[in-house]
């Protein structure tokens, strides 16, 4: 599922990209995906909207349109967007060899389109935002921009990770919540801090030189600011490396993300530790794979 980075950096080029274009007209394969409205309401309340800004909390995606309305997205397993010209600019037709845009919009992760918004920009030209998801479990909510921001599985949300409000002393109420807690649950539960999933975690530990199973009652202040310090510094490093193409993930011109190039644990169990040469290890925490190693980790 893509986490934090990668919803960044999808919220940064549609700002980008498309704000400011008008919605002309949206298609669709699989409307289940599209919750609260029916297909053919969906589509008569969209049209001739503007897209004004793009923004995101956690893992969701709010673009916020004209006339007080808000489309939100949630990826979830393997969906993403990519933006495309509706047609080649007359210099580049009858080309016989591909763009690197094009060439990534080939790729088979690419190729699952189930929804699709036709846009208009200021000076009249097409593009189209599509919709790949290939196991087909996002989802599309589109409402009044007020009530959007009411519903059940935002408001359980907890503080951003990135949100310039989470401040040590704010992570450190947050800790204090759970004292019996485990440092490699708490930094997932969404309802504390949003955006964290299981790719960061396991970086953001290692990191932080913090075994996933310590409890929080027995991690020390300065161990807490390194982690705090972590956290910030981890992600924000994976924004700028346009996240992790772990699985399905690509960015809105089809191409995947680097922060997997510098990856320190995640997924190299069996693997000598880059810091210290030990072993990676892996164990399953919260029903999910966490890697770290025993050396560097305490």
């Amino acid at each position: 599922m893509p986490e934090l980075p990668e919803v960044q950096t999808v919220v940064n080029d549609l700002n980008e990209k498309i704000k400011g274009d008008v919605v002309v007209d949206f298609w669709s394969e699989w409307s289940k995906a599209i919750k609260n409205k029916s297909l053919k309401n969906f589509q008569k309340e969209i049209v001739d909207r503007k897209v004004l800004g793009v923004r995101r909390t956690g893992k969701n995606i709010f673009i916020d349109l004209s006339g007080g309305k808000t489309l939100y997205i949630h990826l979830k397993m393997t969906g993403h967007l990519l933006v495309k010209r509706a047609t080649l600019p007359a210099s580049q037709a009858g080309r016989k060899v591909k763009s690197e845009e094009e060439k990534y919009f080939s790729d088979r992760v690419n190729q699952y389109i189930r929804h699709s918004w036709v846009l208009q920009d200021k000076k009249g030209e097409t593009k189209k935002l599509d919709f790949s998801d290939v196991r087909k479990f996002a989802k599309i909510v589109l409402d009044d921009t007020d009530k959007i921001n009411e519903l059940k599985e935002i408001k359980a949300l907890g503080i951003d990770a990135l949100d310039l409000k989470f401040t040590f002393q704010k992570f450190q109420e947050i800790l204090a919540r759970k004292p019996k807690g485990l440092i490699g649950i708490i930094l997932m539960d969404q309802s504390l801090v949003a955006g964290i999933g299981n790719i960061y975690r396991s970086e953001i530990l290692f990191s932080a030189g913090i075994l996933p199973e310590r409890r929080i009652e027995k991690i020390t202040l300065d161990e807490r600011k390194k982690l705090y310090t972590s956290i910030g510094t981890i992600l924000k490093k994976a924004v700028k490396l346009r996240g992790t193409s772990d699985s399905d993930y690509r960015d809105t011109s089809g191409a995947p993300g680097s922060f997997q190039k510098v990856l320190k644990v995640y997924r190299k169990d069996k693997q000598e530790c880059q810091k210290c040469g030990t072993m990676i290890q892996r164990k399953t925490l919260g029903q999910r794979s966490v890697f770290f190693c025993p050396e560097c980790q305490k």
